[in-house]
C-alpha cells in the first residue's frame, strides 16, 4: 500500500512579559491572552498563550496540509501565517475568542516547498507584535513535519456491507470488504464469554424488564472486516446495548452503549481478541450531539482501558473524529501504548456525515501506524462503530432504516 503526502504545520506561540501585563492590565484573569492563527483559507485556530517562563511544552496550533492543499500550493508553495493576539480567556464568551481586546498581530512567511521531504524550522525566536505595546513580542516557533497517511473510503454506508477502497490520488483500488449484521438475539456469538461477562461488570448498566422490551434496544451489530482473500482481519462488535434512559427517548452518558473492536486470535477461524473499546452517547442540552470515548485495551484487561480519544460530534452537521497524541500543559501526555510507538502526532482521523445523509467514511491512518494489513482493517473497523454509532444514539422515537432491524423492529416504510 502507497501512502498519499501529508504535512503538518505547528505554530507554537509564547508571550513576552510586557504582552502578559498589557493582557492582565485588560482584566482578562487566567492565562492572559490567546491567539488567533490564520493560514490561507483553512479555518482559524485559536490557542492560549502563557509567558514563556511557564513549564512544559508552548500552546500551538496545528494545521494538516492534505494532498489537495498540498497541490494548490506546489505552484507557490510560501504560506503566509498571520497570527492575532488577543487579551482574555479563550472562549470566555459564550465560545466567542473574539470578544478579547486585540493587542497587535504578525504575519510570518514559510516556504513549504521541501516539506513533504523532510522536517523544516522555519522560524524560532522573537517576533514583535505590530499595533500592540512597544515592548511586546511573541516567541513563535514555526516548523513543519512529513506526514504521510494512508487513505481509505468505504463504497457505501457500513450498515450496507460495502467494499473499502484505498485512495491515491485518482487511484481507487479495493482493499476491504464488510459484512454488517444486526442479530437481536446474540450477544456477539464471536467475542469469547468472558470478554463479554467482564464488559458487563465493568461498563454496563443493569437493565429493567421494560426497557429490555423490543424495540427500545439496539443491540446485537456486528460488521466484520476482510481482506481480498476472504479471511476476517478485524470487527466490531456491539457488546452493550444502545438503550434509552427512563422517561427519555435518547442514549444518555450515564449508560451509553459500547463497542469492541476487534482482532483475530490466533489461527482459530472465529476467534478474537479486543483492540479497543468505544463509548457513544446522546448529549442532551443546548447541543445536540453524539458523544464518545475511545480507549484502548492493555494487556491486563478490560479494566484497564487507556483513553485515547473523546468529543462530541454534530448531530446535523457530523464532524470527524480523531486519535492525535499531544503533550498536555503540566503533565504526561496520555500515550498510546499498543500497537503505536511513542512519537506524538497523528494516528488516525475519520469522516462522519450527519443524521439522514449518506455516509461513506472517510479514513485517514498514519503511516507509521500500520505494519501491517491487519493494523488498517482495525481502523476500518473503529470508523465503522463511529459512523454506525450516530444511528444507534437516534432518539427512539424516530425510525431505524431496514439494514439496521431484524425480528420485530421499527422499520422505516
Amino acid at each position: 500500500m502507497d501512502p498519499c503526502p501529508f504535512v503538518r504545520l505547528i505554530a507554537a506561540v509564547n508571550l513576552s512579559g510586557a504582552a502578559a501585563s498589557a493582557g492582565a492590565a485588560a482584566g482578562s484573569g487566567g492565562p492572559p491572552c490567546y491567539a488567533k492563527l490564520k493560514i490561507n483559507d483553512f479555518p482559524s485556530q485559536t490557542t492560549a498563550l502563557l509567558p514563556l517562563s511557564s513549564t512544559g511544552d508552548p500552546p500551538s496550533a496545528v494545521f494538516h496540509l492534505g494532498p489537495e492543499a498540498l497541490r494548490r500550493l506546489s505552484a507557490r508553495p510560501v504560506v503566509a501565517i498571520k497570527i492575532s493576539v488577543f487579551a482574555g480567556r479563550v472562549g470566555r464568551a459564550c465560545g466567542v475568542a473574539a470578544a478579547g481586546k486585540l493587542l497587535g498581530g504578525v504575519q510570518v512567511f514559510v516556504n513549504l516547498g521541501d516539506a513533504q521531504a523532510r522536517g523544516c524550522v522555519y522560524h524560532n525566536g522573537w517576533v514583535k507584535l505590530d499595533g500592540g505595546e512597544p515592548a511586546a513580542k511573541l516567541h513563535l516557533t514555526v516548523r513543519s513535519e512529513p506526514d504521510p497517511r494512508f487513505v481509505f473510503q468505504f463504497g457505501g454506508e457500513p450498515e450496507c456491507s460495502p467494499v473499502v477502497f484505498q485512495i491515491q490520488g485518482k487511484r481507487r483500488q479495493p482493499v476491504f470488504s464488510c459484512k454488517f449484521s444486526a442479530d437481536r438475539n446474540h450477544r456477539s456469538r464471536s467475542v469469547p464469554s468472558d470478554f463479554i461477562a467482564a464488559a458487563n461488570r465493568t461498563w454496563s448498566r443493569t437493565l429493567s424488564g421494560d426497557r429490555e422490551r423490543a424495540g427500545l434496544d439496539r443491540k446485537g451489530w456486528m460488521i466484520i472486516v476482510y481482506d481480498l482473500s476472504g479471511s476476517a482481519v478485524a470487527a466490531a462488535s456491539m457488546v452493550t446495548p444502545f438503550v434509552p434512559s427512563p422517561g427519555s427517548d435518547r442514549v444518555s452518558r450515564s449508560n451509553p452503549g459500547a463497542w469492541l473492536i476487534l482482532s483475530p486470535a490466533g489461527a482459530s477461524v472465529g476467534s478474537w481478541k479486543p483492540w479497543g473499546r468505544l463509548e457513544a452517547w446522546r448529549e442532551s442540552g443546548p447541543v445536540d450531539g453524539v458523544g464518545y470515548k475511545f480507549e484502548l485495551i492493555t494487556d491486563a484487561g478490560l479494566s484497564t482501558g487507556v483513553p485515547i480519544a473523546a468529543g462530541t460530534m454534530s448531530v446535523k452537521k457530523g464532524g470527524k473524529f480523531c486519535i492525535e497524541e499531544r503533550r498536555r500543559r503540566g503533565a504526561a501526555a496520555v500515550r498510546v501504548v499498543v500497537p503505536y510507538d511513542r512519537r506524538r502526532g497523528f494516528v488516525m482521523g475519520s469522516s462522519v456525515e450527519g443524521e439522514g445523509k449518506t455516509s461513506k467514511p472517510v479514513v485517514e491512518v498514519g503511516v507509521q501506524h500500520v505494519t501491517c494489513i491487519g493494523d488498517a482493517a482495525l481502523f476500518i473497523a473503529l470508523s465503522a462503530a463511529v459512523d454506525l454509532s450516530m444511528d444507534a444514539c437516534r432518539l427512539f422515537s424516530q425510525k431505524l432504516r431496514k439494514e439496521f432491524c431484524s425480528d420485530e423492529q421499527e422499520l422505516l416504510p
